[in-house]
């Protein structure tokens, strides 16, 4: 009867193992997605950024700055 019982807390620990490697891949792929979007995020910024420095500098904004008191 005690084989009986091991067998079956050892079927049901693989289930659960299972189930915690599958959550697990879940949340990896969940990063990976997060990272990039993020990643993405930061180059338009970036990118916009420099827009509105190249936009202000050929106006002339900036140019003359007097910071003197």
């Amino acid at each position: 009867m005690s084989s009986v019982v091991n067998i079956a807390t050892v079927a049901v620990a693989s289930k659960h193992a299972q189930m915690q490697m599958a959550v697990a891949a879940k949340f990896a792929k969940s990063n990976a997605t997060t990272e990039q979007s993020v990643v993405q995020l930061i180059e338009a910024a970036n990118t916009n950024m420099q827009q509105v420095v190249q936009s202000a500098a050929s106006s002339g904004i900036g140019a003359t700055l007097d910071i003197t008191i």
